[in-house]
Protein backbone atom coordinates (compact mmCIF):
# COMPACT_ATOMS: atom_id res chain seq x y z
CA UNK A 1 0.00 0.00 0.00
CA UNK A 2 2.80 1.49 -1.43
CA UNK A 3 4.86 -1.40 -0.74
CA UNK A 4 5.18 -1.87 3.14
CA UNK A 5 8.65 -1.94 2.49
CA UNK A 6 8.62 1.53 1.04
CA UNK A 7 6.78 2.88 4.01
CA UNK A 8 8.69 1.21 6.82
CA UNK A 9 12.02 2.48 4.93
CA UNK A 10 10.70 5.81 5.18
CA UNK A 11 9.50 5.57 8.60
CA UNK A 12 12.82 4.42 9.64
CA UNK A 13 14.83 7.03 7.67
CA UNK A 14 12.89 9.41 9.29
CA UNK A 15 13.21 8.26 12.87
CA UNK A 16 16.79 7.79 11.97
CA UNK A 17 17.43 11.25 11.10
CA UNK A 18 16.00 11.83 14.60
CA UNK A 19 18.15 9.70 16.49
CA UNK A 20 21.13 10.30 15.10
CA UNK A 21 24.42 12.24 15.98
CA UNK A 22 25.27 12.62 12.63
CA UNK A 23 26.13 -1.28 -8.84
CA UNK A 24 23.79 0.52 -10.45
CA UNK A 25 20.54 -1.07 -11.63
CA UNK A 26 21.10 -2.33 -15.22
CA UNK A 27 19.30 0.24 -17.33
CA UNK A 28 15.82 -1.39 -18.83
CA UNK A 29 15.97 -0.20 -22.58
CA UNK A 30 12.60 -0.80 -23.88
CA UNK A 31 11.94 -3.23 -27.31
CA UNK A 32 8.99 -1.00 -28.56
CA UNK A 33 7.83 2.90 -28.66
CA UNK A 34 4.38 2.03 -26.62
CA UNK A 35 6.75 0.99 -23.40
CA UNK A 36 5.84 3.38 -20.57
CA UNK A 37 8.88 4.02 -19.09
CA UNK A 38 7.62 6.44 -16.16
CA UNK A 39 4.81 8.62 -15.25
CA UNK A 40 5.92 12.00 -14.20
CA UNK A 41 4.23 13.25 -10.94
CA UNK A 42 1.99 16.52 -11.07
CA UNK A 43 3.77 19.52 -11.58
CA UNK A 44 4.88 22.02 -9.12
CA UNK A 45 5.48 19.63 -6.42
CA UNK A 46 7.97 21.58 -4.51
CA UNK A 47 9.22 18.77 -3.12
CA UNK A 48 10.05 16.75 -6.16
CA UNK A 49 11.08 20.40 -7.57
CA UNK A 50 13.77 20.30 -4.77
CA UNK A 51 14.89 16.58 -5.32
CA UNK A 52 15.31 17.16 -9.10
CA UNK A 53 17.92 20.27 -8.03
CA UNK A 54 19.61 18.03 -5.44
CA UNK A 55 20.17 15.54 -7.98
CA UNK A 56 21.48 18.01 -10.68
CA UNK A 57 23.86 18.91 -7.67
CA UNK A 58 25.21 15.17 -7.44
CA UNK A 59 25.17 14.59 -11.41
CA UNK A 60 28.39 17.49 -10.67
CA UNK A 61 29.72 16.00 -7.39
CA UNK A 62 28.86 11.90 -7.37
CA UNK A 63 30.88 11.33 -4.68
CA UNK A 64 29.96 14.39 -2.40
CA UNK A 65 28.18 12.96 0.77
CA UNK A 66 26.67 15.78 2.05
CA UNK A 67 24.62 15.73 -1.19
CA UNK A 68 24.07 11.67 -2.16
CA UNK A 69 22.36 11.09 1.59
CA UNK A 70 19.63 13.74 0.86
CA UNK A 71 18.91 12.86 -2.15
CA UNK A 72 18.72 9.32 -1.85
CA UNK A 73 16.25 10.08 1.35
CA UNK A 74 13.91 12.30 -0.45
CA UNK A 75 13.67 9.57 -3.23
CA UNK A 76 12.95 7.25 -0.93
CA UNK A 77 9.99 9.08 0.66
CA UNK A 78 9.35 10.73 -3.27
CA UNK A 79 8.87 6.77 -3.85
CA UNK A 80 6.61 6.34 -0.59
CA UNK A 81 4.40 9.08 -1.34
CA UNK A 82 4.04 8.34 -5.13
CA UNK A 83 3.43 4.78 -4.55
CA UNK A 84 6.35 4.82 -7.79
CA UNK A 85 9.78 2.63 -7.07
CA UNK A 86 11.21 4.75 -9.95
CA UNK A 87 12.39 6.98 -7.41
CA UNK A 88 14.06 4.29 -5.69
CA UNK A 89 16.37 3.88 -8.73
CA UNK A 90 17.16 7.26 -8.11
CA UNK A 91 17.92 6.50 -4.40
CA UNK A 92 20.59 3.41 -5.92
CA UNK A 93 21.91 5.88 -8.14
CA UNK A 94 22.81 8.14 -5.54
CA UNK A 95 24.50 5.53 -3.28
CA UNK A 96 26.48 4.84 -6.33
CA UNK A 97 30.14 4.87 -5.27
CA UNK A 98 29.24 3.19 -2.30
CA UNK A 99 26.99 0.18 -3.40
CA UNK A 100 29.29 -2.48 -2.91
CA UNK A 101 31.64 -3.25 -0.05
CA UNK A 102 31.52 -2.42 3.57
CA UNK A 103 34.41 -0.02 3.70
CA UNK A 104 31.81 3.23 3.58
CA UNK A 105 30.57 5.49 6.29
CA UNK A 106 28.25 4.15 8.81
CA UNK A 107 25.50 6.72 7.34
CA UNK A 108 25.98 5.59 3.93
CA UNK A 109 25.48 1.74 4.96
CA UNK A 110 22.43 2.12 7.08
CA UNK A 111 20.87 3.87 4.15
CA UNK A 112 21.96 1.51 1.79
CA UNK A 113 20.32 -1.23 3.81
CA UNK A 114 16.91 0.71 4.13
CA UNK A 115 17.13 0.79 0.60
CA UNK A 116 17.71 -2.72 0.18
CA UNK A 117 14.91 -3.20 2.13
CA UNK A 118 12.12 -0.77 0.38
CA UNK A 119 12.85 -2.51 -2.91
CA UNK A 120 12.43 -5.88 -1.16
CA UNK A 121 16.43 -7.58 -1.13
CA UNK A 122 15.66 -8.14 2.36
CA UNK A 123 18.65 -10.35 2.67
CA UNK A 124 20.77 -7.91 1.01
CA UNK A 125 19.89 -5.53 3.48
CA UNK A 126 20.13 -7.94 6.71
CA UNK A 127 23.58 -8.52 5.04
CA UNK A 128 24.32 -5.06 5.49
CA UNK A 129 22.73 -4.63 8.76
CA UNK A 130 24.22 -7.79 10.66
CA UNK A 131 27.84 -6.15 8.91
CA UNK A 132 26.99 -2.40 10.70
CA UNK A 133 25.80 -4.30 13.89
CA UNK A 134 28.73 -6.40 14.30
CA UNK A 135 30.85 -3.77 14.41
CA UNK A 136 28.44 -1.39 16.29
CA UNK A 137 26.03 -3.41 18.40
CA UNK A 138 24.86 -0.21 20.32
CA UNK A 139 23.99 1.68 17.34
CA UNK A 140 20.11 2.24 17.68
CA UNK A 141 19.23 3.30 14.01
CA UNK A 142 20.42 -0.23 12.90
CA UNK A 143 18.95 -1.87 15.76
CA UNK A 144 15.54 -0.44 14.32
CA UNK A 145 15.88 -0.97 10.81
CA UNK A 146 16.93 -4.55 11.57
CA UNK A 147 13.78 -4.75 13.45
CA UNK A 148 11.92 -3.27 10.95
CA UNK A 149 13.49 -6.05 7.86
CA UNK A 150 13.03 -8.83 10.59
CA UNK A 151 9.10 -8.53 11.29
CA UNK A 152 8.55 -7.98 7.46
CA UNK A 153 9.64 -11.03 6.30
CA UNK A 154 8.10 -12.65 9.17
CA UNK A 155 11.25 -12.96 11.66
CA UNK A 156 9.12 -11.96 14.83
CA UNK A 157 11.07 -13.18 17.49
CA UNK A 158 14.71 -11.64 16.04
CA UNK A 159 12.32 -8.69 15.21
CA UNK A 160 11.57 -8.32 19.10
CA UNK A 161 15.41 -9.12 20.07
CA UNK A 162 16.47 -6.10 17.87
CA UNK A 163 13.76 -3.82 19.86
CA UNK A 164 14.46 -4.83 23.04
CA UNK A 165 17.97 -3.59 22.85
CA UNK A 166 16.36 -0.48 22.03
CA UNK A 167 14.79 0.23 25.64
CA UNK A 168 16.07 3.43 27.81
CA UNK A 169 18.13 4.51 24.42
CA UNK A 170 15.38 5.68 22.44
CA UNK A 171 11.85 7.36 23.13
CA UNK A 172 9.29 4.87 24.65
CA UNK A 173 6.89 5.72 21.82
CA UNK A 174 10.13 4.16 18.82
CA UNK A 175 10.44 1.17 21.44
CA UNK A 176 6.39 0.60 22.20
CA UNK A 177 5.96 0.84 17.79
CA UNK A 178 9.05 -1.21 17.16
CA UNK A 179 7.72 -3.61 19.29
CA UNK A 180 3.87 -3.90 18.66
CA UNK A 181 4.00 -5.51 14.87
CA UNK A 182 6.32 -8.58 16.10
CA UNK A 183 4.43 -8.89 19.15
CA UNK A 184 1.14 -8.55 17.91
CA UNK A 185 1.38 -11.19 15.37
CA UNK A 186 3.32 -13.60 16.75
CA UNK A 187 0.85 -14.72 19.64
CA UNK A 188 0.89 -11.40 21.64
CA UNK A 189 -2.08 -8.79 19.84
CA UNK A 190 -3.52 -7.62 23.43
CA UNK A 191 -0.34 -7.02 25.55
CA UNK A 192 1.26 -5.46 21.98
CA UNK A 193 -2.05 -3.37 21.40
CA UNK A 194 -1.83 -2.16 25.30
CA UNK A 195 1.23 -1.26 25.68
CA UNK A 196 0.90 1.25 22.55
CA UNK A 197 -2.26 2.37 24.24
CA UNK A 198 -0.25 3.36 26.87
CA UNK A 199 2.62 5.31 25.64
CA UNK A 200 0.07 7.19 23.50
CA UNK A 201 -1.55 8.28 26.04
CA UNK A 202 1.81 10.17 27.11
CA UNK A 203 1.61 13.49 25.24
CA UNK A 204 5.34 13.62 24.19
CA UNK A 205 6.74 12.31 21.06
CA UNK A 206 7.49 13.34 17.59
CA UNK A 207 4.61 14.05 15.60
CA UNK A 208 5.47 11.53 12.62
CA UNK A 209 6.41 8.94 15.45
CA UNK A 210 2.98 9.14 16.78
CA UNK A 211 1.22 8.47 13.45
CA UNK A 212 3.29 6.05 12.96
CA UNK A 213 2.38 4.11 16.57
CA UNK A 214 -1.00 5.53 15.87
CA UNK A 215 -2.01 3.41 12.50
CA UNK A 216 -0.22 0.62 14.17
CA UNK A 217 -2.67 0.63 16.97
CA UNK A 218 -5.79 0.80 14.52
CA UNK A 219 -4.02 -2.10 12.79
CA UNK A 220 -3.39 -3.97 15.92
CA UNK A 221 -7.28 -3.14 17.02
CA UNK A 222 -8.82 -4.06 13.36
CA UNK A 223 -6.95 -7.27 13.30
CA UNK A 224 -8.29 -8.29 16.87
CA UNK A 225 -11.82 -7.23 15.65
CA UNK A 226 -12.27 -3.90 17.61
CA UNK A 227 -13.31 -1.42 14.48
CA UNK A 228 -14.65 1.46 16.88
CA UNK A 229 -11.55 1.26 18.88
CA UNK A 230 -9.13 0.96 15.33
CA UNK A 231 -11.34 3.49 13.55
CA UNK A 232 -10.27 6.19 16.38
CA UNK A 233 -7.15 5.60 16.23
CA UNK A 234 -7.00 5.75 12.31
CA UNK A 235 -8.75 8.95 13.23
CA UNK A 236 -6.30 9.94 15.28
CA UNK A 237 -3.36 9.04 13.17
CA UNK A 238 -5.34 11.33 10.17
CA UNK A 239 -5.67 14.19 12.22
CA UNK A 240 -1.20 13.97 12.49
CA UNK A 241 -0.34 13.32 8.90
CA UNK A 242 -3.50 13.78 6.37
CA UNK A 243 -1.07 12.54 3.80
CA UNK A 244 0.97 9.41 4.66
CA UNK A 245 -0.29 6.71 2.37
CA UNK A 246 0.63 4.13 4.15
CA UNK A 247 -2.18 5.32 6.84
CA UNK A 248 -5.11 6.21 3.91
CA UNK A 249 -4.32 2.70 2.38
CA UNK A 250 -5.12 0.59 6.38
CA UNK A 251 -7.49 2.48 6.00
CA UNK A 252 -9.18 2.39 3.13
CA UNK A 253 -8.82 -1.37 3.90
CA UNK A 254 -10.10 -1.18 7.14
CA UNK A 255 -13.12 0.77 5.36
CA UNK A 256 -13.36 -1.99 2.43
CA UNK A 257 -14.27 -4.52 4.90
CA UNK A 258 -16.69 -3.09 6.48
CA UNK A 259 -18.51 -2.17 3.29
CA UNK A 260 -18.01 2.16 3.55
CA UNK A 261 -17.13 2.18 -0.28
CA UNK A 262 -18.42 5.57 -0.66
CA UNK A 263 -15.98 6.88 2.54
CA UNK A 264 -12.70 5.61 0.56
CA UNK A 265 -13.87 7.43 -2.58
CA UNK A 266 -13.39 10.73 0.26
CA UNK A 267 -10.35 9.67 1.42
CA UNK A 268 -8.92 8.80 -2.14
CA UNK A 269 -10.61 11.27 -4.33
CA UNK A 270 -7.19 13.34 -4.72
CA UNK A 271 -4.51 10.20 -4.83
CA UNK A 272 -4.62 8.81 -8.17
CA UNK A 273 -1.14 9.35 -8.92
CA UNK A 274 0.44 6.36 -6.38
CA UNK A 275 -0.72 3.28 -7.70
CA UNK A 276 -1.84 1.69 -4.39
CA UNK A 277 -4.04 3.67 -3.22
CA UNK A 278 -5.61 4.07 -6.71
CA UNK A 279 -6.17 0.40 -6.61
CA UNK A 280 -8.14 0.78 -3.33
CA UNK A 281 -10.29 3.21 -5.26
CA UNK A 282 -10.93 1.51 -7.99
CA UNK A 283 -12.28 -1.77 -5.44
CA UNK A 284 -14.38 0.43 -3.89
CA UNK A 285 -15.64 2.14 -7.33
CA UNK A 286 -16.37 -0.95 -8.78
CA UNK A 287 -19.52 -2.13 -6.91
CA UNK A 288 -21.00 1.58 -7.30
CA UNK A 289 -22.90 1.76 -10.26
CA UNK A 290 -23.00 5.72 -10.28
CA UNK A 291 -19.17 5.20 -10.50
CA UNK A 292 -19.20 2.95 -13.89
CA UNK A 293 -17.29 5.54 -15.87
CA UNK A 294 -14.63 6.41 -13.00
CA UNK A 295 -13.68 2.74 -12.68
CA UNK A 296 -13.30 1.71 -15.97
CA UNK A 297 -11.05 4.97 -16.18
CA UNK A 298 -8.93 3.28 -13.03
CA UNK A 299 -9.01 -0.26 -14.07
CA UNK A 300 -7.26 0.25 -17.56
CA UNK A 301 -5.04 3.18 -15.83
CA UNK A 302 -3.87 0.01 -13.29
CA UNK A 303 -3.67 -2.41 -16.14
CA UNK A 304 -1.17 -0.32 -17.61
CA UNK A 305 0.83 1.08 -14.93
CA UNK A 306 1.65 -3.13 -13.63
CA UNK A 307 2.56 -3.95 -17.18
CA UNK A 308 4.95 -1.06 -17.10
CA UNK A 309 6.42 -2.32 -13.96
CA UNK A 310 6.61 -5.56 -14.95
CA UNK A 311 8.42 -4.72 -17.94
CA UNK A 312 11.17 -2.48 -16.10
CA UNK A 313 11.78 -5.46 -14.25
CA UNK A 314 10.00 -3.97 -11.02
CA UNK A 315 8.46 -6.73 -8.52
CA UNK A 316 7.81 -4.28 -5.87
CA UNK A 317 4.04 -3.91 -6.11
CA UNK A 318 3.42 -8.13 -6.96
CA UNK A 319 1.40 -7.69 -4.05
CA UNK A 320 -1.28 -5.42 -5.17
CA UNK A 321 -0.94 -6.44 -8.38
CA UNK A 322 -2.36 -10.12 -7.15
CA UNK A 323 -5.11 -8.29 -5.49
CA UNK A 324 -6.10 -6.40 -8.65
CA UNK A 325 -5.90 -9.58 -10.92
CA UNK A 326 -7.99 -11.49 -8.62
CA UNK A 327 -10.07 -9.04 -7.04
CA UNK A 328 -10.95 -6.52 -10.08
CA UNK A 329 -9.72 -8.10 -13.38
CA UNK A 330 -11.17 -12.31 -12.19
CA UNK A 331 -8.08 -13.77 -12.71
CA UNK A 332 -7.61 -15.70 -10.07
CA UNK A 333 -4.99 -18.16 -11.24
CA UNK A 334 -2.44 -15.27 -12.07
CA UNK A 335 -3.43 -13.72 -8.80
CA UNK A 336 -1.86 -16.81 -6.97
CA UNK A 337 1.19 -16.94 -8.94
CA UNK A 338 1.92 -13.26 -8.06
CA UNK A 339 0.63 -14.18 -4.30
CA UNK A 340 3.27 -16.95 -4.26
CA UNK A 341 6.55 -15.19 -5.38
CA UNK A 342 5.43 -12.20 -3.14
CA UNK A 343 4.96 -14.28 -0.04
CA UNK A 344 8.24 -16.02 -0.61
CA UNK A 345 9.75 -12.54 0.07
CA UNK A 346 7.16 -10.64 1.86
CA UNK A 347 5.20 -12.36 5.42
CA UNK A 348 2.88 -9.64 6.40
CA UNK A 349 -0.96 -10.31 7.34
CA UNK A 350 -2.02 -8.29 4.01
CA UNK A 351 0.81 -10.84 2.30
CA UNK A 352 -1.13 -13.79 3.88
CA UNK A 353 -4.84 -12.58 3.15
CA UNK A 354 -3.88 -12.06 -0.89
CA UNK A 355 -2.57 -15.86 -0.24
CA UNK A 356 -5.45 -17.32 0.89
CA UNK A 357 -7.92 -15.77 -1.80
CA UNK A 358 -6.07 -16.60 -4.54
CA UNK A 359 -5.65 -19.99 -3.16
CA UNK A 360 -9.46 -20.59 -2.45
CA UNK A 361 -10.19 -18.93 -5.48
CA UNK A 362 -8.52 -21.89 -7.54
CA UNK A 363 -8.64 -24.78 -4.59
CA UNK A 364 -4.90 -24.72 -4.29
CA UNK A 365 -4.89 -26.90 -1.22
CA UNK A 366 -0.77 -26.74 -0.81
CA UNK A 367 -0.63 -22.92 -0.67
CA UNK A 368 -3.90 -23.50 1.73
CA UNK A 369 -1.98 -25.68 3.68
CA UNK A 370 1.03 -23.20 3.90
CA UNK A 371 -1.70 -20.86 4.84
CA UNK A 372 -2.52 -22.75 8.03
CA UNK A 373 0.97 -24.09 9.41
CA UNK A 374 1.54 -20.43 9.36
CA UNK A 375 -1.43 -19.37 11.35
CA UNK A 376 -0.79 -21.86 13.77
CA UNK A 377 3.15 -21.65 14.24
CA UNK A 378 2.92 -18.13 14.95
CA UNK A 379 -0.41 -18.04 17.09
CA UNK A 380 -1.76 -15.27 14.51
CA UNK A 381 -4.47 -13.30 16.23
CA UNK A 382 -6.80 -12.02 13.26
CA UNK A 383 -10.72 -11.42 13.21
CA UNK A 384 -10.42 -11.80 9.27
CA UNK A 385 -7.51 -14.10 8.22
CA UNK A 386 -8.54 -16.87 10.74
CA UNK A 387 -12.17 -17.42 9.76
CA UNK A 388 -10.91 -17.45 5.88
CA UNK A 389 -8.03 -19.56 7.19
CA UNK A 390 -10.62 -21.90 9.08
CA UNK A 391 -12.98 -22.62 5.93
CA UNK A 392 -10.41 -23.03 3.54
CA UNK A 393 -9.20 -26.12 6.12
Amino acid sequence: MGSPAVWRASIVVLIAALLADVAHARPFVPDNDAVVLERLPEKGDAALTHLKRMRAALIANPRDLDIALPVARSAIDAARTFGDPRFLGQAQAALAPWWTGYDIPVAVLLLRATLKQSQHDFDGALADLDHLLAAQPSLAQGRLTRATVHSVIGRYADARRDCATLVGRVAAIVVAACDAAPASLSGHAAAAYETLRQTLADAGGNAEVRAWASTLAAEIAARRGDPATAERHFRTALAIDPRDPYLKGAYADFLLDHERPRDVLALLRDDERNDALLLRLALAEQGLADHAASFAKHREALAARFDAARRRGDAVHRREEARFRLAIEHDARAALALARDNWAVQREPADLRILIEAAQSTGDAATLKIVADWIIAHHLDDAILMPRAERAR
